[in-house]
This record gives structure tokens, sequence and C-alpha cells, in this order.
């Protein structure tokens, strides 16, 4: 064997020491992992961004709260069908014209902004803005997924999905302090055009990579998915048939593709990440309104910037060691020490100093959840709608987001920063009793939802 094909090939560096060191010995996984990075800087800036930028444009939380909600659940509801185009024509094909007009609606937002237009025009903006949005995260994952195809990489693509989580807390780590830098010391609209270049140029460069880019459709093995063996994953020719089928082929012969939604336990683990993920919209709104009141409100990204640190941690050694059993599981214990950290960030919530050290403690959390919802997914749903699938655990989360920060600043104008920081320990302690509703209907169901640790890959 060459050199080059174990350099490209994962499974033939098992000696490496470190699991990550094996990831990046995947061709082309550094190139579309960094671009990917960038072009999701959006993600941590924009719904911060619009509350900073329209508090102080306006001097009005609700309008703020409400605007950046508005965004976020016009990209939630959006989201999964931009998914779906992608896994049905390809990433390079959809990403040219999508990213174009992504970029275009995030420019007239913030000149809209900065032109101080009428609020009706810039909530109409917003939204048009958010129908843009699509998901970088689940684009990276599913190129992931087709590196380290096969069962001999679970293990990595268990490590892969965990680093995508430390990659996005990396980025809510220098989102929030770029935000309240941009937005204190520069104008506050700067915080809104910095993302978009960032998007542009990270996305730019993703969609240029050919070579990593998923095929648009992978041999199919009709006659076992007509008995319910398969799943969409590659398969060998048929009784002599051509290995590679055409779409027309592949649609007559075996019946409909299932709804994403509807394979087991994926429903309750959407609406899981709705209710968990209303915790940190809120608690961003909240320590914003806090640190505000207190004249500390130069520090905030710092202060934010806390949560997501000790989440990249978690991610680390999350990625870095094998857990076995289900992963329901792990997400039920997730969520409940979780749970513990936001009755204790309530407490301790103007104490600033221990506030910080709290987050890292209990961010440790944070990354091992959204990993292990990626692998639920990438478990129980086919590959040829694994994109989709990905794109609604995103949605998920933006719609809880939204929600978060929609009542976070209906509360804090109404009762203060001390009752909204409520909002996310009972949010989080909502989120345990569906997860263990989603961990039974999966287990009713034999094979791919079963959601088992060791069977990621699969």
């Amino acid at each position: 064997m060459s050199k080059a094909s174990k350099v490209g090939s994962p499974t033939d560096a098992r000696a490496a020491a470190s699991p990550y060191a094996q990831l990046f010995r995947v061709t082309g996984a550094k190139a579309f992992c960094l671009s990917g990075a960038v072009a999701r800087l959006p993600m941590s800036m924009m719904g911060l961004g619009i509350v900073l930028a329209l508090n102080h444009l306006y001097d009005n939380w609700t309008v703020a709260g409400t605007m950046s909600a508005s965004y976020i659940l016009a990209a939630a509801i959006v989201t999964p069908f931009y998914a779906r185009l992608f896994d049905r024509f390809g990433q390079r094909r959809v990403g040219a014209v999508a990213l174009t007009v992504q970029v275009a609606s995030m420019l007239a937002l913030a000149f809209g902004a900065l032109m101080r237009v009428p609020i009706p025009t810039l909530f109409a903006l917003a939204i048009l803005m958010g129908a843009t949005q699509f998901s970088f995260g689940a684009l990276v994952r599913t190129r992931w997924a087709y590196a380290l195809r096969g069962p001999d990489n679970a293990a990595l693509l268990n490590t892969a999905y965990a680093l995508e989580a430390a990659i996005d807390e990396v980025v809510f780590i220098l989102g929030p302090i770029l935000a309240a830098f941009l937005a204190t010391s520069v104008h506050p609209v700067a915080q809104l055009l910095v993302p978009t270049v960032a998007c542009g140029l990270g996305g730019a460069v993703f969609f240029s990579l050919k070579r990593t880019q998923p095929p648009v459709l992978e041999p199919v093995d009709v006659s076992a998915e007509r008995t319910g063996t398969a799943s969409g994953a590659p398969a060998g020719p048929v009784d002599g048939e051509a290995d590679r089928m055409t779409l027309r082929q592949l649609r007559s012969p075996g019946p409909k593709a299932t709804n994403v939604l509807l394979y087991p336990g994926i429903m309750p683990l959407m609406i899981v990440f709705v209710v968990f993920n209303m915790s940190f919209t809120a608690f961003d709104v909240s320590m914003t309104a806090t640190m505000k009141a207190a004249g500390a409100e130069q520090w905030l990204g710092l202060q934010l910037a806390m949560f997501a640190v000790g989440s990249c941690i978690g991610a680390v050694i999350f990625g870095s060691r094998e857990m076995k059993g289900s992963h329901w599981r792990h997400m039920v214990v997730f969520l409940a020490l979780l749970s513990v950290g936001f009755v204790l960030f309530r407490l301790a919530m103007d104490q600033f100093l221990l506030l910080g050290c709290l987050e890292v403690l209990f961010g440790l959390c944070v990354s091992p959840l959204f990993a292990t919802g990626n692998l639920i997914v990438k478990g129980t749903v086919p590959a040829r709608s694994l994109t989709e699938g990905l794109s609604w655990l995103t949605t998920a989360g933006s719609v809880g987001a939204s929600f978060g920060s929609t009542v976070a600043g209906t509360v804090l104008d109404a009762a203060g920063p001390h009752s909204s920081m409520l909002i996310p320990c009972v949010a989080v302690a909502c989120a345990i009793p569906l997860a263990l509703l989603g961990w039974v209907l999966a287990r009713k169901r034999p094979g791919r939802g079963t959601g088992r640790a060791t069977n990621t890959a699969a």
C-alpha cells in the first residue's frame, strides 16, 4: 500500500496516539473543517448581535429579543428544506446559490440597522435574513459521515462529532466576545457586518472543495431495503445489476423513503432540543441585562464565553473517550447535570467571578449533549437523508433559542433579570422527562433506532 493511500485512510492509522490526529489524516478533512468553522461564525453573533444593536438603537429589550427570535425562528423553519436540497442535488450545486442569497440578506439587515429604518422594515429584513440561512454544521457533519463511513470507523465518527461540537463552542467563545467588543468599542452595527464577511469567505472556500463532497446518490441495495435490513448505506451489485443506479431506478422498485421525523425517537429528540436550547438564549439575554445594570457591559463577551470554554473542554474529553451504552442514557445524565448547573447560575448571577467558574464546570456537559444528539440521528436516519436529519436537529435548537430570547426579553421588561434567569432552570428540567420518553420509544424499535454507542456508524 502506498504512503498516499495510508494518509487518506483513517482505518490504516490506528497506531496514532490521539483519535484527533487520526481524524486529520483523512484527505481534505482540515480544509472542510476549518472553512466550515469560519462560515459558522454568524450562529454565535447574529442572534446576540441583533439584541445588542437593537437595544442600543431603541432601548427596548422586548423589541430586541423579539426581533432576534424572529430571525432565529425563520432560520429554523427553512433549514430542513435547504438540507433536503443539499441531499438531493449536492452541496456544491445548491450552496453556490444559497450562499450568495444569504450574504446579500445579511448585508441588507446590517445596512438597514445602520440607516435606522423603521422597526417594521427591520423586522422584515431580519425575517428575510433568517429565511436564507442553512446549517453549515450539518453539511460538515455529513462530510465527516461520508469520509468515515464503515463500521471500522465508528469510534472516529464519535470523535469527529465531538470535534464539531468543540468547534461550535470555540465559535461561541469568540462570537460573544467579538460581538460585545464591536458593539461597545466600534459601532453597534459592526457585529452584524463581521459575521457576514466570515460567512461569505468561509462558505465560498467550503463549497469549492469538491473532493470531500458526498455524492448526491450512493449505491443502494434495493432487495435488502425491501426487507428492512438496509438503511440507505452503500451496497454492492444486486443480482448482476449495475452497482450505481439512477434516481428513476431507485424510485421505481422500492417503497417511498420514510419522513425523517418518523423514525423512532427522532420526534422526542427534536422536542428535547427545542426545550433545553431555550436555556442558552435566555441565559445570554438575562446576563446581558444583569451586566449592563451593573455597569460591566464591556465584560459581557468574556462572561458569556466562560460557558463555551467549559463546553469546549467537555467536547475534547468526550471525543477522546468511547462511552459504552445507550446515547439516550448519556443524554439524560448530561441534562440532569446541566439543570443543577443552571440552578447554581441563578444563585450566583450577581457574583460574576463565581458565576464564571460555575459556567466552566457545568459547561462540560453542553458539547457532549449536542454530540450525543447528532450520534442518535446518525444511528437512526439513513445515509441518504443524513443532512436533513442533522438539520432538523439544528432547527429544533434554533426554535428553542428563539423562544428563549423572546420569553426572556418579555420577562426582563416585566420583572427583571433575576426572574428571567429562572427560565433556563425550568427549560432544562422539563427536557429530562422528554429525553426519557425518546429513550423508551427508541428501545421499542430494534436496529438503527436503538442508539447504542457501539453502533454509531451503522
